[in-house]
């Protein structure tokens, strides 16, 4: 059974930092490409950033290009995203997916499995 389980999530200030991990489990991943999806009251899910668990470098959404860094850690099989400079508009519950698409999906169509999300709240 695949799991993916989200931690990190927490309050901060504007500016601030904050470290998201995503411990997978349940089959290899090696021909996966991982991702951070968020959600913001009231919106539809938005793509944020996803990197292929094997070789190639992170990809991003503008609006966090430059502010959020997306790593994996293939021996401890966890994925993370590391968030500075947060904004009051980077308030969302953040979500880890897994895709078997090739080349580089952002859509949340393309993703296989989820975890269950976690909350970042960035204050004024």
């Amino acid at each position: 059974q695949v799991r993916l389980v989200e931690s990190g999530g927490g309050l901060v200030q504007t500016g601030g930092s904050l470290r998201l991990s995503c411990a997978a489990s349940g089959r290899t991943f090696s021909n996966y490409a991982m991702a951070w999806f968020r959600q913001a009251p009231g919106k539809e899910r938005e793509f944020v950033a996803l990197i292929r668990w094997i070789g190639g470098s992170g990809h991003y959404a503008d609006s966090v290009k430059g502010r959020f860094t997306i790593s994996r850690d293939i021996a401890k099989n966890t994925l993370f995203l590391q968030m500075n400079s947060l904004k009051p508009e980077d308030t969302a519950v953040y979500y880890c997916a897994a895709s078997n698409s090739g080349g580089l999906p952002v859509g949340d169509h393309d993703y296989d499995y989820w975890g269950q999300g976690t909350q970042v709240t960035v204050s004024s």
